[in-house]
């Protein structure tokens, strides 16, 4: 699996956030780096894939650990 290349802490963060502060990260990033997104509102269990499936960004786990999500999506080249 790839490395992340950057970490989005957006626990605590409610919809829609943890995905526009995902989206605006990704942005900044070289297509093909991995962001590992921290999130912890129960709708990024679905906002997220959905996400990444408009965007293009390919969404390479999604894995549960100490109360919140953990995914990583490596940006659209």
């Amino acid at each position: 699996m790839s490395n992340p290349n950057e970490t989005l802490d957006a626990l605590g963060l409610l919809c829609p956030l943890p995905v526009l502060k995902a989206r605006k990260r990704l942005k900044s990033l070289p297509a093909g780096a991995v962001l590992r997104v921290l999130a912890d509102d129960p709708a990024a269990i679905v906002d997220v894939p959905h996400f990444c499936a408009e965007s293009g960004h390919q969404l390479l786990s999604q894995e549960d650990a100490d109360g919140h999500q953990v995914y990583l999506i490596q940006k659209a080249g």
